[in-house]
């Protein structure tokens, strides 16, 4: 199934509101979606929800040999599948475009810049390491794919426990979690990434953009940056990229909110292990409180349009103040408004105070018997003109069949 286009009033109404600063959502260009983390019962699971954005992660490992090039280092992989769930118009068994991208800014991010530590997974060199592979699962997809899936990456690494191993007799035993507690992953820093999309031929640059926002941005800036405001990786996008200015604002900005990110990272993290000590319930449980099939759902936002003119104001002048004063505002009245503002086939300001329905609809019988009365005239003063037309002779068959 291909994605269906979108058309130019739409595109034409998100780049208006943008230069306005508004979104459809009720942010300002520069705010982010609010992140909700939950963590499952098993080491690894997190399911990680980005606004409408939700995307569920699982560590898995096991042992391997490793690379004739790096004898003491273990493997680490990324994997992001993206099917029917997240979009239809998403194949399932296949890589498209965006899902090779999403693997490559996620190994530069988190792989390339040794975020995690390889040599803590070797047992022994050039024999047994361990193999950590990390699968990222998108179940809805609606902007923002990579800033999402860098943070389930990162909540599923610092998540997750690999079992206890003891070499007997040049065997590797693991042990169950019974026997010996499991170990947590060694990390050198928590890199996120943090995206923007820019709009008006690379003037404005706009925050954790929306599905409808990329399709109509010009270009997009991804910033890797961790804790300690390193740069890990830089993806740009585009050709509207013109102002080095913008591009270290965003990346400021970018560094700020990825502090933010980590230390939320943290904070869920020891509230999951309190809740683990404490025995009590953990799981994706707490994330459906309610029994209904929209209980992930975000809360709908009711916008008021801005700095939109019309031809006639004072026909939507009782809808405004309804909307601001929360009366209602019946369509009688609407009506009346609309019929009073009218002389002839144009919108006046002016017309006529306190007028029932029962005159409007004589005015309308009048308007009407002159509307009928006027083509009559037309066709007599026509018909003259082709019987006068008709006694004169014609030069070709084109005219001929005009006349007829």
């Amino acid at each position: 199934m291909k994605e269906i286009p979108l058309s130019t009033c739409e595109k034409n109404f998100i780049i208006q509101a943008i230069k306005q600063n508004q979104r459809l959502d009720g942010r300002k260009n520069d705010e982010f979606r609010n992140i909700k983390i939950h963590y499952g019962a098993d080491w690894g699971s997190v399911m990680v929800a980005l606004g409408e954005t939700k995307v569920l992660g699982q560590v898995s490992s096991e042992l391997g040999e490793p690379k004739a090039t790096r004898p003491n280092e273990g493997m680490f992989y990324i994997n992001v599948e993206l099917g029917p769930m997240a979009a239809p118009h998403f194949e399932s068994g296949r890589n498209c475009e965006l899902t090779v991208q999403i693997n490559r800014t996620l190994e530069r991010t988190f792989k390339d810049s040794k975020s995690l530590d390889l040599e803590s997974l070797c047992i022994t060199a050039e024999e047994r390491v361990w193999i950590l592979r990390v699968d990222l699962n998108v179940l809805n997809h609606e902007g923002n794919l990579i800033d999402c899936c860098s943070i389930a990456t990162l909540c599923a690494l610092m998540h997750y426990r690999r079992p206890e191993v003891s070499i007997i007799e040049d065997d590797v035993v693991i042990h169950k979690e019974s026997e010996k507690d499991p170990l947590p992953m060694v990390m050198h820093h928590y890199p996120v990434c943090v995206s923007y999309c820019t709009f008006d031929e690379g003037r404005i640059a706009v925050a954790d953009p929306t599905v409808i926002e990329e399709r109509t941005s010009d270009s997009q800036m991804i910033f890797g940056i961790n804790s300690f405001r390193e740069l890990c990786c830089l993806n740009l996008g585009g050709s509207s990229l013109t102002s080095s200015a913008l591009l270290l604002q965003c990346s400021k900005r970018a560094a700020h909110h990825a502090k933010y990110v980590v230390e939320l990272v943290k904070a869920t993290l020891e509230k999951d292990l309190a809740a683990r000590e404490s025995r009590c319930n953990v799981g994706f449980t707490e994330c459906l409180k309610k029994n209904t099939i929209t209980s992930l759902a975000e809360d709908r936002l009711i916008l008021k349009l801005r700095n939109f003119t019309f031809e006639d104001k004072e026909v939507f002048r009782k809808f405004n103040e309804g909307f601001c004063e929360d009366e209602p505002v019946t369509m009688e009245e609407t009506f009346q408004d609309s019929v009073e503002n009218t002389a002839g086939d144009k919108w006046e300001t002016s017309g006529v105070e306190n007028c029932d329905i029962e005159s409007l609809q004589n005015r309308e019988e009048i308007s009407f018997d002159t509307e009928v009365n006027a083509p009559t005239q037309q066709q007599i003063s026509s018909s003259q003109k082709r019987n006068s037309s008709s006694n004169l002779p014609s030069d070709s068959e084109e005219e001929e069949q005009i006349i007829l």
